[in-house]
């Protein structure tokens, strides 16, 4: 496969008047371009509407020298005056839980090796899985035994400067298996290399925790979780190894303690604190997962905010991906009068064989002082995030029988699984084994581009079309803006419409949209699977989300017992519905079953009849078929369905006033509601694989009406817009922009 133009932006929203920055990496020299777009419709599919854009005049259209620029994954602790420096005899102990020992690669585990320079000591698990120590140029010793991957150990390393010895040690914590805990390895120095560690393993690189140095970048990451590093200025005995490596207070009060850290004070931050009090703090690298059990979690606490000295240690990974940190190619401020909606930075580059293209997505939303329409469409920024780069057609094991239908590869799938190092989704799995807990945007997001699968971002461009071809004037404010903004942002508006998949939010967000319908806001939720897994934003980082996939769900992987709540903010991760805070409270409807062969149609309910609803079915015959049509599956009710259910929260006064039950096999119920395995899941067998079209009132005049299809947005364009999904959804839009309050 042929490189690829890589770009992204430091945020995906801004308003008139703010600065974007843009970073680009070229795959071959010379120059690219830039222009600015409005973008209509992303979807240039051969059944879809076409790719349709307008361009925008712009201070940004013209040409750049070209460059690559490299990422960085893989993540570690960095420190900014150095680290503990290492002269004469010293100790490292940590208690250490790898996860991938047999990697095939070294993994260093705490020190100041440096491979650009073959300088300094680092205590690290060698490619065949043992710990080992390199010293300089030399591998100089490891242990006999492979380590266990899932298995905490203490591990040390001491050097003995006046004997000239290194000696390794570890043992295996609870060990209950053959063999012995304890395996240890000493060597007396060759004069050369002994009078090298006597006089300075400091001339190394700089100290790193979970990786070495390589010149200016880290290498040799490792994976799997670190909990009470420590470095004392002394060669330790194995008895007070054992003292000091299982009660981290003696260590930080040792004799000749350099640096003692604890992962367990600011979990919810990039700091990493030296408790010895020698002022050797740390920040981490590419957001590894904190708030993980550490070796002496008990089981007497879930959430680490009730005792984070059991969740003292962090889950490094060699995959991790915060932020590129490319440097900037061009920066420009949004013209004050520029028009609110999705807009693109488009770059090309004619190369040698064939002409590069990029998409950078933007929301313009409305800038201070400026006019708000009565209608805004929410972009799920949040979800975007959630499913950024995914590779679940390479990686997941099950996705072809969980859709029913062979994968097939997009050309960005493809190139993600051959380029590592773009940084995970919450959906895949770490190179280890474990699950993806934060995603960030602060990277190429493969699959959030206009020319693209037709899921999310580029799903999300069917409304944007239908509602320039409705010529409906309409605001663009994103899932960022919302939990910035909360409540206040949607307070601003008539009628909020959503986007296709608008599945993970914060409290803050969810609050918002409640509180927005019951001041008598109108919501159109244009898709399902809303409102479905709870997540945070980080309070200091930009452009990054947690999410704990705890107890329950339609999931990719499960989140280790004891390891559900957030490191972020301290909550509880999971279902909303878990939580008392179920979809259907929120919109009618909530997540009831998924399928991807094919999609379906409406019936209309007796209850479409209801006076109340008589403006949704304006101009529609009163048996018409509903969405039997559409590009996404076919039909209008399709790919993930929602249901009404008002022991879930769906409001007494709901009306549903139409329903789709014909579903395949390949549709099944979700596993959070049925209590033991069976076979009358799915669509032929299981009556709660539908989909429910509802329509309810709210206090002050408000309303809601829900779609629950994320089927429905591709079949708007059907017939040139004339058809009976493009007119219920403007009959609805319409009716929830005019100010005439709805009666309860």
């Amino acid at each position: 496969m042929t490189e690829r133009l890589l770009a992204y932006a430091d945020r995906i929203s801004a308003a008139p008047g703010e600065r974007i920055e843009i970073k680009v990496s070229a795959p071959e020299p010379g120059e690219y371009s830039a222009k600015l777009i409005r973008l209509i419709c992303g979807d240039d599919s051969p059944q879809g509407p076409g790719f349709k854009a307008e361009d925008i005049a712009s201070p940004i259209a013209k040409a750049y020298p070209a460059r690559l620029q490299p990422i960085h994954a893989g993540s570690h602790v960095e420190f900014r005056k150095g680290g503990p420096q290492l002269a004469g005899s010293f100790t490292f102990i940590a208690m250490v839980w790898p996860t991938l020992p047999l990697k095939g690669a070294p993994q260093a585990i705490l020190g100041n090796f440096d491979a650009a320079n073959r300088s300094g000591c680092s205590l690290l698990i060698d490619g065949s899985g043992r710990l080992s120590v390199q010293l300089g140029d030399s591998h100089l010793l490891h242990l006999d035994k492979p380590m266990l991957d899932r298995h905490w150990y203490l591990v040390s390393l001491a050097f003995d400067a006046a004997a000239g010895t290194i000696t390794l040690r570890q043992r295996l914590l609870n060990h209950r298996g053959p063999g012995e805990a304890v395996s240890e390895a000493s060597r007396r120095l060759e004069p050369p290399v002994a009078a090298i560690a006597r006089t300075g393993v400091g001339v190394g690189g700089p100290f790193r925790i979970a990786a070495w140095s390589a010149g200016e970048q880290a290498a040799a990451h490792y994976n799997g979780k670190i909990d009470s590093p420590a470095v004392i200025g002394r060669a330790l005995d194995a008895a007070t190894i054992e003292k000091l490596g299982t009660d981290a207070k003696a260590a930080r009060a040792a004799s000749g303690v350099l640096a003692a850290w604890d992962f367990g004070q600011g979990i919810s931050g990039i700091a990493v604190a030296d408790a010895s009090g020698n002022g050797h703090d740390g920040r981490i690298v590419n957001l590894p997962t904190r708030g993980m059990k550490g070796w002496n979690w008990d089981g007497s606490e879930y959430n680490w905010t009730k005792a984070a000295e059991q969740y003292a240690a962090i889950h490094f990974h060699d995959d991790d991906l915060y932020d590129c940190a490319w440097e900037t190619d061009f920066t420009w401020e949004l013209p004050k009068d520029l028009k609110s909606g999705v807009y693109c930075v488009q770059l090309s580059q004619k190369g040698k064989t064939e002409v590069y293209e990029e998409f950078v997505p933007i929301c313009v939303r409305p800038g201070p002082g400026q006019k708000r329409k009565a209608l805004a469409l929410l972009i799920p920024s949040a979800s975007y995030w959630a499913y950024a780069n995914h590779q679940m057609p390479s990686s997941w094991t099950f996705n072809e029988t969980s859709m029913g239908v062979f994968e097939t590869m997009t050309e960005a799938d493809r190139y993600l699984e051959e380029h590592l190092g773009f940084g995970l989704s919450t959906y895949d799995l770490h190179s280890d084994g474990s699950g993806v807990c934060y995603s960030s945007s602060l990277r190429p997001v493969l699959n959030m581009r206009p020319k693209s699968h037709l899921w999310q971002f580029n799903a999300d461009t069917h409304i944007t079309d239908w509602l320039e071809a409705q010529k409906l004037d309409y605001d663009v404010i994103t899932d960022d803006d919302l939990e910035r903004e909360g409540l206040e942002l949607l307070k601003q508006y008539r009628c909020v419409v959503t986007g296709t998949h608008p599945e993970y939010y914060t409290l803050k967000m969810l609050d918002a949209v409640q509180g927005f319908t019951d001041l008598g806001g109108r919501l159109v939720y244009l898709g399902a699977n809303g409102f479905y897994w709870r997540i945070a934003y980080h309070s200091e980082l930009p452009g990054v989300i947690e999410h704990r996939r705890a107890e329950d769900g339609m999931r990719g992987w499960i989140s280790e017992g004891g390891e559900y709540y957030m490191s972020f903010t301290g909550e509880l991760g999971g279902l909303w519905r878990r939580m008392d805070r179920a979809p259907q409270i929120v919109c009618g409807a909530g997540f009831t079953a998924q399928g991807f062969d094919s999609a379906s149609h409406y019936l209309r309910r007796p209850e479409s009849f209801d006076p109340r609803a008589a403006f949704i079915f304006e101009g529609l015959k009163k048996d018409e078929v509903i969405g039997d049509f559409g590009i996404v599956g076919g039909g209008a009710a399709g790919w993930e369905i929602d249901r009404a259910d008002t022991a879930l929260g769906t409001p007494r006064h709901a009306l549903i006033v139409a329903e789709a039950t014909e579903f395949s096999a390949a549709y099944h119920w979700v596993k959070e509601e049925f209590n033991h395995t069976h076979s009358a899941i799915d669509g032929d067998t299981c009556p709660m694989v539908r989909c429910d079209m509802v329509f309810f009132e709210t206090p002050k005049g408000g309303a809601v009406f829900s779609t629950s299809s994320i089927s429905w947005a591709g079949a708007l364009s059907h017939n040139g817009y004339d058809n009976n999904v493009s007119r219920i959804t403007a009959n609805v839009i319409k009716r929830f922009i005019d100010p005439k309050p709805f009666e309860m």
